[in-house]
This record gives structure tokens, sequence and C-alpha cells, in this order.
């Protein structure tokens, strides 16, 4: 259902005093079972070879193609966001599929990874990481990027400002935004937001139909499994103990609902990462061993907590002004 002005308003109220209270024991137990998931995926590096012999791989484009109803169309001029003069904007650059955009919510990463004196390939998936408590969601101050209890941090689009916090607390920086689009333009064109933010969803559409992500319905050799978040886990760490491997993404920013198996080091992988595949430009994920969520460091959390509820108010506050001058038209 449509966010409309009113229930913005609500939202927006309601969402300032939720990051207050997340930072009291009660409000992180309350974070902690809503994050209890039931699904996961799992990368297995080792069968992916990255679709070396197609254009694109085929797990970005079944994402693409049950996607497209979804992208983003800007309005244009794109206006610049207040008080900076830049804005964002990928519209031009939608066939990109080597990096996250607002239109592309996976890539792969192909890599030549120096292991025991040999240079091995490897191919890895890139998504988001759907963290068991994702800092993205405590300090959304709209109050509309949720963590589901199937598994998934999903933003709701018809609710998002583009504020990218987000983007600043997420260890990988994933959710990316477009200018143009989005409930800023009919509630503050010029003073708050500025699009909206696009990311991976894990397909929830189709989870809550009993069925797989695009990604692992396509992949050919198997390389992307989608199944009970502990039954995953358990093989994973399995694996990893007769492979003699590694597993990312259980550990990693307290735990995520997306794992990795590889034969090597994932400090090895995001050192090739950072000297092979990184441009310094938006949309290209490290693979940093044992990131920590941002908002365990008291300097971070406060940080973030004093400008979230702000974020929030200030945007409650523009709603309210704009209802009362306007009405409510958007209603219906």
């Amino acid at each position: 259902m449509p966010i409309t002005r009113r229930s913005f308003l609500k939202r927006a109220a309601v969402s300032g005093i939720s990051a207050a209270t997340i930072m009291t024991g009660a409000g992180k137990a309350a974070a902690a079972s809503v994050a209890e998931g039931n699904y996961a995926l799992l990368h297995d590096l080792e069968k992916c070879d990255g679709c070396s012999h197609l254009d694109t791989p085929l797990c970005v484009s079944a994402c693409r193609l049950k996607n497209q109803t979804r992208f983003p169309e800007p309005e244009k001029p794109i206006g610049d966001y207040w008080p900076q003069k830049s804005h964002e904007d990928w519209s031009e650059k939608r066939n990109l599929t080597n990096r996250l955009t607002p239109y592309n919510w996976t890539y792969v990463q192909h890599l030549e990874v120096n292991h025991n004196g040999r240079l091995v390939k490897v191919h890895i998936p890139r998504k988001c990481m759907h963290c068991d408590l994702p800092p993205c969601s405590t300090l959304c101050p709209f109050g509309v990027n949720d963590k589901m209890p199937e598994g998934p941090v999903v933003i709701n689009p018809n609710g998002c400002f583009g504020g990218a916090k987000c983007r600043d607390v997420c260890p990988w920086h994933i959710p990316q935004r477009q200018g143009g689009v989005g409930l800023y333009l009919k509630i503050a064109p010029t003073y708050a937001g500025g699009g909206v933010m696009y990311k991976c969803d894990m397909c929830y559409d189709l989870l809550q139909k009993g069925e797989k992500p695009a990604c692992a319905s396509a992949c050919p050799r198997g390389a992307i499994r989608f199944g009970d978040k502990e039954e995953l886990r358990a093989y994973a760490h399995q694996w990893a103990q007769e492979n003699n491997g590694y597993v990312y993404g259980d550990t990693e920013n307290g735990g995520t609902s997306n794992f990795y198996l590889s034969k090597v080091p994932f400090e090895a992988i995001n050192q090739a990462i950072m000297e092979q595949d990184w441009d310094g430009k938006p949309g290209k994920i490290n693979m940093a061993v044992n990131s920590k969520n941002p908002l365990d460091e008291p300097d971070k959390m406060m940080s973030g907590f004093m400008l979230a509820p702000v974020a929030g108010i200030m945007a409650a506050g523009l709603t309210a002004y704009n209802i009362m001058k306007g009405g409510d038209e958007d209603e219906n």
C-alpha cells in the first residue's frame, strides 16, 4: 500500500521514538527478536564460475529481469540535494552491471587472488548482506527500512526520502540512491531527502509465495543456495571444516543472512578486491573480514542517533505543514 502524507506523518513520528528506544536494553532485545530470520542465501565460490562465457552473469540478468518494473523513472530536471550542489542520477547508466546501482541490485566481482603461491580465479556475487541487526534499519529516520521476520532487509520505496543514512552506516555501503523520484517530490522537494534508496530485498515477494529468489533459481551451477538459515549455517561450517575452507557473513556486522564459502581466505579476497576491483566510485563493495556494526562504537552510535530522530522530526513537520496547506488529497 502506498504511503500517504498522513500515514507518513505517523511513521516519521514513531521512527524518532524508535531510534531513541533502540539505545536501551529493551530496544536491543526487541530488535534481536525481530531479526531472527528463517531464510538465508549461501554462495559457494568454489562452484561459481561467474558465467565467464556471458557478457552478464545469469544471476545478475535474472535479478534485473525480475525487478525491472520496480526500477526508478526520475522526473527531470533533477534538483540538487539542499544545501549541497549535487545529486545522484544513475538513469543514464542503467545498463551498468559491474557495480550496485538503483538499476542493478547484484553484480559479480571477477578476481585473481594470490593463494598458496598461485593465482586463483574467484567470482563473487555481491548484494545486500541482510544483516541480523541491520544498522540501516535501526537508523532510518523515516521508518521505512525493515528487517522482515523471514530474513530480508526491505526498503519501502513509497516512503523513502533518500536521505542515504542507510548507506552511511552500512559497513559495505550497499544501498544506492536515485534522485528525482519518491515521496519527497510531493512533500519537501527542496529541503528534505533527495530520492529513493534501492538494494536487493532477497525477492521478498517471491519468498512470501514460497519461491526462491531469482538469483538462486537462475544459477546453472547451484552456486547460490537458498533455504533455512540455520541449516545453511550448519552446512557452511561443516563444509569449511571438511574442506579446510572459510565462511563469510556469519559473524560480520554481528551476523547476516548471506553466507559465502571459499577455500581462499577472505582476507586475501578482500585484498584482491581493493587492488583489482576498487575504483573509489559508489556501488563497489569490499569484503572486509570481521567488520563491526557501527552502532557498537559509542561515538558513531551517538552521532547516528542524534541525526536520525532530527531528520524524522523535520520530515514530520514538513509533512504536517503540507497536510494543513493542501488537505488530504493524497489519501485516495
